[in-house]
C-alpha cells in the first residue's frame, strides 16, 4: 500500500523544485494533472472514498498504484539501448509450483468494433495479450522475458534505471511450446492489472496458475498502461486523458475483457485472432474451455473483474486483489462466486465500496486479508524492488513502507495458494478447506467475518 511522502519531504520537493517543478515530479510518478495539483472531481466520502473518484491521499486511489520509485522522464536513447552488455543486476523471479512446465505466446489483437476512447482519430481499439497454458515439450522453446526489449527499456527508464544496470528476468514461459493437451480442456483465468500498470505486473500469478493446468490471459488495456509493445517494436504509451473517471476506465476495461473472451473463443473455433495471423502454440484450439471462465485482478483491475462481470455472464467467478470499486457496479447484485483478497490495512471494514458489493453477492462470497501486505504487494513489483532498492538508494523502511513487512517470496506464495484454492473450487469443484477458515499453515490470512 502506497504511503505518501513525509511531509518533511514534502515540503524539501516543493522548496527544491517551486510549484511548477513539483507539478512535474508529481506528474512522473502516474498521476493525473488533476490530482497532481491537487484537485480532484468529486469530494471523498467521509470515509475516504468517493463514488466515482478516489482520494488521492488515501493509499488505495489507483493513481498510487506505482510506488514513487525516483520515476524520471524517459529518453530516446534509452529505449535504443536494450541490447547492450549484461548488466550489473540480473533480476530473479518466483518460479511456479505447479506440476506442468509453461508455455506462453502473445497475441495482438484488434477490435474493429470499437474505437480506441483514449486517442484521436477514431482508430479501431487495439490489445495485447499474453496467454499462459500448461506445456509440453518445452526444449527448443526460449523463455519469455518479463517485459519485452523496448517496452522493458522504457519500464527500467522512467524508474530512473537502465538495462545497463538491470536485467529484466525470464519468465517460465516457453514461447510457443506445445499446450499438454492430455489435461483436456483448459479452464481460462483473466487478468488486468492497476491503473498505467502492465500486464506483466500480474506474471508471477498468471505463470503459477498456468502451471496449475489454467489458461491464464494477461490483458495490456492501451494507452491506460504505461507502456505497450506491438509488433515490429512499436511502442504505445498512456495517452489517458487528465481526469478521466475511473468508473469511465473500468467501462472501458470491461469491453476489453469481453473482446477478449470473444478471440479466444475464436481459438477454440480453430480460428486465429491475431492481427498479423501470428503462429498459435500447437494444441491450443483443441484446449481453449470458454464455458468456464475466471477472472482476478490487481487494484484498479481488481475494480475491473466485477464491472467486466456485469458486462459479460461468460465470466464465471472473480477475484479483487486490494482494489477499490467504482461506479455503479458494486451497487448491482451480482450472484456469481466471488472472492475479495485484501492487503493487512484494506479491508470492507474502511472500504465502503467493499461493503456495498459484499452486501450484493448473492452467489458464494469470501473476504479474507494478507497480514503484512500492502497495497502493491499484489503485483510483481513485490518480488522485483526488493532486488532493485540498492540502486535506487532506498533503505529496508521505504521498502516495507511501500510493499509491506511480509516476506516478498512468502506473500507470493500465500496469493498463489489462495487464488488456485478458490479458482479450483470454482471453475473445478474441488472443495478446499483452505477458504473454511484460518489454517495453521498459512497464519497470514485471516477472515473477514
Amino acid at each position: 500500500m502506497k504511503h505518501r511522502r513525509p511531509p518533511h519531504c514534502r515540503r524539501a520537493i516543493a522548496r527544491a523544485v517551486g510549484s511548477a517543478g513539483a507539478l512535474a515530479v508529481a506528474l512522473s510518478l502516474g498521476m493525473t494533472p488533476a490530482v497532481a495539483a491537487g484537485k480532484t472531481s468529486d469530494k471523498p466520502a467521509a470515509t475516504g472514498f468517493s463514488a466515482d473518484q478516489p482520494d488521492p491521499n488515501t493509499p488505495l486511489a489507483p493513481e498510487n498504484d506505482e510506488a514513487p520509485q525516483h520515476h524520471k522522464p524517459v529518453h530516446p536513447e534509452a529505449l535504443t539501448s536494450a541490447r547492450t552488455a549484461p548488466s550489473g543486476l540480473q533480476l530473479t523471479m518466483p518460479a511456479p509450483t505447479g506440476q506442468n512446465s509453461v508455455g506462453m505466446v502473445g497475441l495482438h489483437l484488434v477490435d474493429t468494433s470499437r474505437t480506441d476512447p483514449y486517442v484521436p482519430g477514431n482508430k479501431p481499439r487495439e490489445l495485447m495479450v499474453s496467454l499462459w497454458y500448461p506445456a509440453t515439450a518445452t526444449s527448443g522453446h526460449y523463455q519469455a522475458p518479463w517485459m519485452p526489449s523496448v517496452s522493458g527499456a522504457h519500464f527500467l527508464a522512467s524508474r530512473g534505471l537502465s538495462p545497463q544496470q538491470v536485467t529484466l528476468p525470464k519468465t517460465a514461459g516457453h514461447v510457443l511450446a506445445p499446450v499438454k493437451t492430455s489435461l483436456g480442456k483448459l479452464p481460462v483465468l483473466l487478468y488486468s492489472t492497476g491503473l498505467h500498470s502492465d500486464r506483466a505486473m500480474g506474471t508471477a500469478l498468471a505463470q503459477d496458475l498456468a502451471s496449475r493446468g489454467y489458461l491464464v490471459v494477461t490483458v495490456d488495456h492501451t494507452h491506460d498502461a504505461n507502456e505497450v509493445q506491438f509488433p515490429a517494436n512499436r511502442l504505445e504509451l498512456n495517452r489517458m486523458p487528465s481526469g478521466t473517471h475511473s468508473s469511465d476506465t473500468l467501462k472501458v476495461r470491461a469491453a476489453d475483457i469481453k473482446f477478449v473472451i470473444n478471440a479466444l473463443g475464436k481459438i477454440s473455433s480453430g480460428g486465429n485472432p491475431d492481427a498479423g495471423h501470428a503462429t498459435l502454440p500447437s494444441g491450443l484450439s483443441k484446449s481453449v474451455d470458454t464455458s468456464r471462465i475466471g477472472m482476478f485482478g490487481w487494484s484498479l483491475g481488481g475494480a475491473a473483474v466485477d464491472t467486466a462481470m456485469q458486462l459479460d455472464k461468460r465470466i464465471d467467478a472473480g477475484a479483487n486483489l486490494d482494489g477499490q470499486f467504482f461506479g455503479t457496479a458494486p451497487s448491482k447484485d451480482l450472484d456469481r462466486p466471488f472472492m475479495l483478497f485484501s492487503s493487512g490495512g484494506h479491508n470492507r471494514n474502511n472500504d465502503s465500496s467493499w461493503r456495498t458489493l459484499w452486501s450484493h453477492l448473492k452467489g458464494y462470497r469470501v473476504d479474507i486479508k494478507l497480514k503484512g501486505a500492502a497495497h502493491l504487494s499484489f503485483s510483481d513489483s513485490e518480488w522485483m524492488v526488493p532486488q532493485w532498492a540498492g540502486l535506487l538508494g532506498l533503505s529496508q523502511t521505504q521498502v516495507q513502507q511501500q510493499y509491506g513487512t511480509i516476506d516478498p517470496n512468502r506473500a507470493v506464495q500465500v496469493q498463489r495458494v489462495y487464488l488456485a484454492a478458490f479458482f479450483d473450487q470454482e471453475l473445478r469443484h474441488k472443495h478446499s478447506t483452505l477458504l473454511d477458515g484460518p489454517a495453521g499453515k498459512y497464519p497470514e490470512i485471516s477472515f473477514v467475518r
